[in-house]
């Protein structure tokens, strides 16, 4: 064979081209610089209701189990987390009683996601100060926090107030609808289910009875019905004289007190199913801060060009058992 036609030979010869193609993606890697680019991510305070009903097990867990609505949500909320973009920024807190607690301001997620992971472990519903849930008392004063800190909301309960509200409803929202947005997540399931019970030590007892909680509030003036009411008397019985009867010893989502609370506010309703539809009802409800990013391409240069070098020195024990690689032109 002459040389010419040695070096054509060379030239058509599928291993040479895969090396080629290596050394180019190799000098590309070489001379290649991260390209800029701008991102779109979020600012949020997420509280969370610690309060009993929370404990309540109407979800299933990853592991098929029963899981309460609070580790439903922190689970839900750490995925959100370590999803969002570079940039972002996460501040945590609680709520029980009628006030909201700050734990940490807002952190980066990305450099902050061990300490903001670890905070989320350790929620748990033994650091209420109090029994009492005043849903829209936290929520105002939530709104109001989230506004002085310069971030969204996402405020993860059930909506059960407990003491259950007066006749006359629960305190009216004085802030400017909007001026925060976010999200109100109802956590639970629509049926009806027990609330477990604790002793002092924190160990489970049961379940709470009609006879534990308050099924009514008669603070302030009656209800529209009281005069129907057996023993009702307008001066020493105006709530009647027998002893109120309801279901606030069982548990729900208040989903529709809570859509009520979200537009007064100006707050968008979600429902806890999972971090994938609450990060998509996130996206659509809170603000877009674009945050500087950068991209960088040659790790993907690199591991293309080893690719390319794996190809080269496996194309002959393919051929030689037969499995077809390339043709030569």
């Amino acid at each position: 064979m002459t040389p010419r036609g040695l070096i054509l030979r060379n030239l058509t010869d599928g291993r040479l081209r895969l090396l080629a193609g290596a050394l180019g993606l190799v000098a590309l890697a070489l001379v290649m610089r991260p390209f800029p680019l701008t991102r779109h991510g979020v600012a949020i305070l997420a509280i969370f209701d610690i309060t009993g009903s929370m404990n309540v097990r109407d979800y299933v867990g990853a592991d098929g189990m029963p899981a309460s609505r609070l580790d439903t949500a922190k689970a839900a909320l750490r995925d959100l987390v370590a999803g969002l973009p570079c940039g972002s920024r996460v501040a945590l807190g609680l709520f029980t009683e009628r006030r909201p607690f700050l734990l940490f301001t807002p952190i980066e997620t990305c450099a902050g996601f061990a300490p903001i992971d670890g905070a989320l472990a350790a929620l748990d519903w033994r650091m209420a100060w109090e029994g009492d849930s005043r849903i829209s008392a936290g929520l105002f004063r939530s709104l109001a926090m989230a506004e002085e800190l310069g971030t969204d909301l996402v405020f993860i309960t059930d909506g059960q107030e407990a003491p259950p509200l007066p006749s006359r409803g629960g305190p009216s929202f004085e802030g400017r609808p909007g001026a925060v947005r976010g999200l109100i997540v109802g956590a639970g399931a629509p049926g009806l289910s027990p609330i477990p019970r604790y002793d002092d030590r924190g160990r489970e007892t049961g379940f709470y009875a009609a006879g534990d909680v308050q099924q009514e509030n008669r603070f302030g003036p009656p209800p529209a019905d009281a005069e129907h009411r057996e023993g009702y008397n307008p001066r020493n019985a105006p709530f009647g004289a027998a002893a109120a009867r309801g279901t606030e010893h069982l548990s729900s989502v208040r989903e529709a007190y809570l859509r009520t609370l979200a537009g007064e506010t100006g707050l968008t309703y979600a429902p806890l199913e999972g971090s994938a539809r609450l990060g998509a009802a996130l996206k659509g409800a809170a603000t877009p801060r674009p945050v500087p990013g950068r991209f960088d391409p040659r790790p993907i240069l690199g591991a293309s060009a080893l690719l390319l070098l794996l190809a080269t020195f496996l194309a002959p024990l393919l051929r030689a058992r037969g499995i077809p690689t390339w043709k030569k032109a």
